[in-house]
């Protein structure tokens, strides 16, 4: 994770906690903002982030989009 900026190295620690490591196992916006103890601005931007540069995926369903830790990041 050393291409991590702080707080992408902050919710992807939260990620993994949260056991966010599979799409059978995947966790909300609002999870990972509790869990970060951040604002929910700044841990959406952080996911959008992580997104594109593939170290997670976001998966849309009707409530609220789940991501989750791609395996081999």
């Amino acid at each position: 994770m050393a291409d991590l900026n702080p707080t992408e190295q902050l919710v992807m620690k939260a990620l993994q906690e949260l056991g966010a490591t599979k799409d059978a196992s995947i966790k909300t916006a609002d999870d990972i903002t509790k869990k970060c103890n951040r604002p929910k601005g700044l841990v959406n931007n952080t996911l959008v982030a992580l997104v594109q540069k593939g170290v997670i995926k976001r998966v849309a369903r009707e409530k609220a989009s789940g991501y989750y830790i791609l395996s081999g990041k």
